[in-house]
C-alpha cells in the first residue's frame, strides 16, 4: 500500500449523479404518514414546505439522480474534497490498522453541510421561491444555507437552538456575514416559540423546537419554503457525493475499507459517506462494517425506540418511522449541537433495522479527548460533532492493535472546530461536563409517542 498522505481528485472527476440507496435496499422503507389520517402522504402534502423537485427526490427509488450543472459549478469551489491517510495518528496509536479520513472541513462554511444547502437553494430558486426558513444547532447548517441563499438570491432566516446561539457567537456572525437573519430559538417571532417561552422563559431550546418555528414560518408565508439540514431522504441523497468521491480515492490508495465510521445526529454526514459503500455491498461488492457514533447524552440509535414519531416538537410535521427519543425530549446542552436531535434519519433507522450498520455512544469528554489526540497528530482541529467519528475510528484502530489485525478504517471528518474553541478551552480547564439526559424525561417523551396501528 502506498505511503502517500493525500488523495486528490480533479474537478473533472466531480460526480455527476447522487446515489440513492433506496434502489438497493432489500426491503422498502415504511411509508411517511399523515398525522391526522395516519395514511401515507403524497407529494401534495409536502408542497407547502418544499418545491416539487425536492419532493420528487424525497420519494424517488431511482439509483442515480443527476446533479444539476449550476450546483456542480458551485461545488467546484471546494469539491472534490480530499481524502487523507492518517499516518501520524496510526503511529501515535501503535496500530497495524490503516486509517483514512474524508475531510469535509474544506468547504467555505467549514463542514459537509453545503453539500445539501447548495442544491436545496438552487431547486427553491428554480421554483420561484424568495425566502427560506430553517433551523440549526451548532450553526454548520445555518451558515451553509446562508451562504447558499446568497449564491442563489434567496433571503434566509435561521432559528438557532438557544444554547448553541449562546455557546457559538462566531457561527452566528458567519451567518450574518453571509446575509442571513439568525434568531435564538425558542423565540417570540412564532406562535409556537411564544408558547414554549410562556411555559419556560429560560428554555435552552432544541432542534425539534427550532424546526417547529421554521416550519410554522414557511407554512404561513406563500413566498417562503422550509429547508432541513439532515434527516430527510433528499438531504442524505445530496450528501452521498462524499462517499462517491471516497470510493474513487480509496481506489487511488489501492485500498478498501473494512470499517466505516461516522458521527450521527440526524444522520446526513454519516449517510453521505456510508450509503454508497452499503449500496456497493448490497449489489454484491465487499461489505465493510458500518459504525454510527452518537453522543451518550442524546443516543437515539442506541437508546431510542424504533417507532413512528414527529420530526418536530410542535407536531407540525408528518410521521416518520425512526429511532427516536420522543419529539418532546430536550437533550442536555452539550457542545456537539449538531447531534442534539431526538430522532435519527428514517433511512438510517431502516438500515439499522435491516442489520446493515452498528451504533455506539460516547460521552462528551471521551470525544474531546480523541479530538485533541487527533489534532496533535494530524494538525486538524475537529468540530465537536466530528470528534465522535474520531473517537469511533480510534477505538476501531485500538481494537485492531489488540487483535493484531491490519484492517483499513475510513471515517468522515465532517467539519473543523475553529468556531468551537471555547469548548476546547473548557475541556482543557476541566470544565467540560459529561451531560446526562433525564431518565424520567426520556420515559415521559417515549410514553407520548403517537399511536400508530401496526
Amino acid at each position: 500500500m502506498s505511503t502517500q498522505t493525500k488523495y486528490l481528485l480533479q474537478e473533472s472527476q466531480l460526480p455527476k449523479f447522487w446515489y440513492n440507496i433506496q434502489a438497493d435496499l432489500p426491503k422498502p422503507m415504511p411509508p411517511v404518514l399523515h398525522p391526522g389520517t395516519l395514511q401515507p402522504i403524497g407529494p401534495d402534502d409536502l408542497a407547502p414546505l418544499f418545491p416539487m423537485s425536492l419532493i420528487l427526490q424525497e420519494v424517488s427509488t431511482e439509483r442515480e439522480i443527476e446533479i444539476p450543472e449550476p450546483v456542480r459549478e458551485v461545488f467546484r469551489l471546494w469539491r472534490p474534497a480530499p481524502l487523507f491517510r492518517a499516518h501520524r495518528l496510526e503511529q501515535v496509536l501503535g496500530t497495524p490498522a490503516k486509517i483514512f479520513y474524508k475531510y469535509e472541513g474544506v468547504s467555505p462554511a467549514g463542514s459537509h453541510k453545503p453539500n445539501s444547502a447548495i442544491p436545496q437553494a438552487f431547486f427553491n430558486a428554480q421554483a420561484g421561491v424568495k425566502r427560506l426558513s430553517t433551523e440549526t444547532g451548532a450553526g454548520q447548517w445555518g451558515s451553509s444555507l446562508a451562504m447558499a441563499g446568497q449564491m442563489f438570491g434567496l433571503d434566509v432566516t435561521v432559528y438557532q437552538v438557544r444554547v448553541s446561539y449562546d455557546q457559538k457567537p462566531y457561527r452566528r456572525a458567519l451567518m450574518e456575514t453571509y446575509g442571513a437573519r439568525c434568531i435564538p430559538s425558542p423565540s417570540n417571532e412564532t406562535e409556537y416559540g411564544r408558547a414554549v417561552l410562556a411555559q419556560r422563559p429560560d428554555h435552552p431550546g432544541s432542534l425539534g423546537i427550532a424546526i417547529s418555528e421554521a416550519v410554522e414560518v414557511a407554512a404561513k408565508n406563500e413566498d417562503t419554503k422550509y429547508a432541513l439540514g439532515s434527516v430527510l431522504n433528499h438531504v442524505l441523497l445530496h450528501q452521498t457525493i462524499i462517499g462517491l468521491e471516497a470510493m474513487e480515492q480509496m481506489h487511488m490508495a489501492d485500498a478498501w475499507p473494512d470499517v466505516i465510521v461516522g458521527c450521527t445526529g440526524g444522520g446526513s454526514n454519516f449517510a453521505g459517506l456510508a450509503f454508497p459503500f452499503i449500496g456497493h455491498g448490497l449489489r454484491g461488492g465487499a461489505k465493510p462494517r458500518i459504525v454510527a457514533v452518537e453522543p451518550a447524552a442524546c443516543p437515539s440509535l442506541t437508546r431510542g425506540k424504533y417507532a413512528y414519531d414527529f420530526g418536530d416538537t410542535a407536531h407540525l410535521t408528518p410521521l416518520t418511522k425512526m429511532h427516536t427519543l420522543g419529539s418532546t425530549f430536550t437533550p442536555p446542552g452539550f457542545h456537539a449541537g449538531g447531534l442534539r436531535y431526538h430522532g435519527m434519519a428514517p433511512l438510517i433507522s431502516h438500515c439499522k433495522q435491516l442489520g446493515l450498520l452498528d451504533a455506539v455512544a460516547y460521552t462528551q469528554n471521551q470525544c474531546f479527548e480523541a479530538g485533541v489526540q487527533f489534532a496533535r497528530a494530524e494538525g486538524i482541529v475537529p468540530a465537536p460533532e466530528a470528534n465522535h467519528a474520531v473517537r469511533g475510528a480510534i477505538e476501531e484502530a485500538l481494537r485492531c492493535k489488540r487483535e493484531g489485525k491490519a484492517e483499513t478504517i475510513l471515517f468522515n471528518l465532517s467539519g473543523h472546530g475553529h468556531f468551537d474553541m471555547s469548548a476546547y478551552q473548557a475541556y482543557f480547564a476541566g470544565g467540560l461536563k459529561d451531560e446526562h439526559y433525564d431518565e424520567n424525561e426520556l420515559a415521559q417523551a417515549l410514553s407520548g409517542l403517537p399511536s400508530v396501528p401496526a
